[in-house]
Formats: structure tokens, C-alpha cells, sequence
């Protein structure tokens, strides 16, 4: 249940602004919405996919008069104990005055509801050099949302995405093409798939390299969608191009990438096997393909030009926010490395 004691009122000429709030319960439970008392002149965002339930939390939006000082607000949840609540990256501090009611400010600034969504996404931006961006997605069965409470857990999706995204760093750095991009004021962009954002529903599962024109996602794009299925395996490459609309690649279909002044970048291809060729334009060769075990949920192999190059195993522990990356170097054992990644697990920001 959610309540204000009066809607919003803005003028004609005062556009509202929002924020978006994430009440976390203490521990996993039914799907439930808690009582939320808002200040006169601020009403909630109506409609399904902005008062969402999980098991692990409810996140609804905010509308009314811009406030950088913030609103009072009061939730009340009866028989649940509230344990964090969050807005954009930030933990809210806020008062306990009974045992399922907190109290707290909230900023009400954004200009959209669209762009308060880092307040329901999970992200860890991982360094990269110029010309590459990566953020990892950290999805949680207790967070489901929209589409994704109507489906099974994409378990082995979630399992292999992030060693994609892991061997197509690799790949971007060895081949010099993360380099060029930079040389031109481009960038690569690595980015797999949410299960808890119902403004950006994101499925089915899928993940992305993208070719971005310019410093940022605001750029003309090739946009690769790379579907895989529940054992890890990639079969269709439904790829935005601007201007161009969405271009459809199936297994064995080079799909050829340019930078929008007719000069290639590069070129992919879904192996037979479920993994990914990627192809530089001086035509060398880097194919992603099931790993040791034979099964790309577990680890992947990257095979450099016909030559066994990177063993890689991830793991992500989101309950936890530990995230280890295992990376064997075939041809030169010092390149080797586990590398550990600690983050906030409510909010996806990497810790020191």
C-alpha cells in the first residue's frame, strides 16, 4: 500500500521533477508493497512499472516540485524490518522510530523518471583503458521484475555472460582495436542484460559488444544483441545499426561493424559451437568457444588465430558482492590471473 496525503500540484510552467527509492527488506520474502507517506505536493509516478515488488525489495518513483534539499518521507512496513533504502548509488540515512517504520530525505531532482534509473540498477563499471567501457550486471533471482518474474531463472545466462564479457575485454586489447577506437574518439561498450529494471526490460537474455562513433552512448552505434541460450550457447545477433534499423545475423553470418565513415572495425560471426568469432579488419581471428568442461556455462576459450590463447572462469556472488574473474594464459603463464572484484550488492559500485 502506498499513500500521500495529497497529489502533486505543479503548474503549467514548473515541469515535476522525480526520484526513484528502493526499500530493502531485511530478509527475502513474498512480494509485498509497504506503506509510503509523502509531503503535501508530492504523489507517486502511477502505473505497474514504477511501483514494482520482489522478493527482496520495492522500489517505486516520486513526482512533484524539485527538491536538491529533499522531501521528507516515512515507510512503514507491518511484520518486515526495513534494512537499507536506496536512491540513485546512495544509502539513505534515516531514522528507525518503530520496528517496521523508518523515516528519511529523499532528493527529488531528476528531470525523467529515466534518469533516476541507476537508483533500481545493480552496475560495476570495471576500469578499462581508452576506447573500452564495461559495466557488469548483477542479477539476482530475489530481484526479479517485470518480464522476468513471468519466465525461469535465466540461470545459465547469467552464469555465462560475464565470462563473454570478460574474454571480449581481453580480445579489444590484445587486437589493438580498443586502441583505434581511441585514436578516433570512439568506443567499444561491453554490457550484458538486467532481470530487475521494468523501464528497461531487457530480454530476452542477451549480451553486447558495441561500436560507438564517439566518447560516449549517445553516439551513432552498431549495436549487437548476442541471444544465448540456457546452456550459454549464442544463436542470433540481432544488431541496431543508426539509421539502419535492426540488421539479424543467425549462426555462421558474418556480421560486419564499421565506424560510419565507411571503414570496417570489425566482424562476428556465431560459431556451430555457440560461441563467437571476432574478426579484425587485418583479419585476425579471436573465437570465444566452450572452455575445459565443454560446457560454456562453466568456463570459455578464446583461440587466438588458430592458437589456444585464454581459459577463463567467472563467478559472481551477489548476495556477498564478490565477483572473480580467473584468466589462464595458455602461451605465457605470467599473463595469468584472479582477479577479485568486491562491490556494494545493492547498488553495483566497486569497492577499494
Amino acid at each position: 500500500m502506498i499513500v500521500s496525503l495529497t497529489p502533486a500540484v505543479v503548474t503549467a510552467a514548473e515541469q515535476p521533477a522525480y526520484a526513484g527509492i528502493r526499500i530493502v527488506r531485511a530478509y527475502p520474502g513474498e512480494p509485498a508493497a509497504p506503506e509510503i507517506t509523502l509531503p503535501e505536493g508530492y504523489s507517486f509516478v502511477t502505473g505497474d512499472k514504477f511501483n514494482v515488488a520482489s522478493r527482496a525489495e520495492y522500489y517505486t518513483f516520486i513526482q512533484g516540485p524539485r527538491s536538491v534539499a529533499g522531501i521528507p518521507v516515512t515507510v512503514r512496513w507491518p511484520g518486515e524490518r526495513i534494512r537499507d533504502v536506496i536512491w540513485r548509488d546512495n544509502h539513505l540515512t534515516f531514522d528507525r522510530p518503530a520496528a517496521d517504520t523508518v523515516t528519511f530525505t529523499v532528493p527529488v531532482t531528476a528531470a525523467t523518471t529515466n534518469a533516476d534509473q541507476p537508483t533500481i540498477q545493480v552496475w560495476s563499471a570495471l576500469p578499462t583503458p581508452p576506447g573500452l567501457q564495461w559495466r557488469i550486471e548483477h542479477n539476482d533471482p530475489d530481484r526479479v521484475a517485470g518480464p522476468w518474474t513471468t519466465v525461469p531463472w535465466p540461470a545459465g545466462q547469467v552464469t555465462s555472460v560475464i565470462s563473454y564479457l570478460v574474454a571480449s575485454n581481453a580480445i579489444l586489447i590484445d587486437s589493438g582495436l580498443a586502441a583505434t577506437a581511441a585514436s578516433k574518439g570512439h568506443t567499444w561498450y561491453l554490457m550484458g542484460f538486467e532481470t530487475n529494471n521494468t523501464l528497461h526490460p531487457d530480454n530476452p537474455p542477451h549480451w553486447h559488444l558495441t561500436y560507438y562513433a564517439g566518447p560516449n552512448t549517445s553516439a551513432k552505434a552498431y549495436l549487437p544483441h548476442f541471444w544465448f541460450d540456457a546452456e550459454g550457447k549464442n544463436f542470433y545477433n540481432g544488431m541496431d545499426v543508426s539509421g539502419q534499423g535492426r540488421q539479424k545475423y543467425y549462426v555462421g553470418d558474418p556480421a560486419p561493424m564499421y565506424d560510419f565513415a565507411d571503414n570496417l572495425v570489425a566482424t562476428t560471426v556465431i560459431r556451430e559451437d555457440g560461441g563467437l568469432d571476432i574478426i579484425t579488419p587485418d583479419e585476425h581471428t579471436y573465437s570465444m568457444m566452450p572452455g575445459p568442461s565443454g560446457d560454456l556455462r562453466q568456463d570459455v576459450s578464446v583461440v587466438r588465430d588458430g592458437e589456444p590463447w585464454l581459459v577463463i572462469k567467472t563467478s559472481d556472488d551477489v548476495r556477498h558482492g564478490i565477483m572473480i574473474f580467473d584468466v589462464v594464459d595458455l602461451q605465457d603463464s605470467r599473463n595469468s590471473s584472479t582477479t577479485v572484484h568486491r562491490y556494494d550488492r545493492l547498488t553495483g559500485v566497486l569497492k577499494p
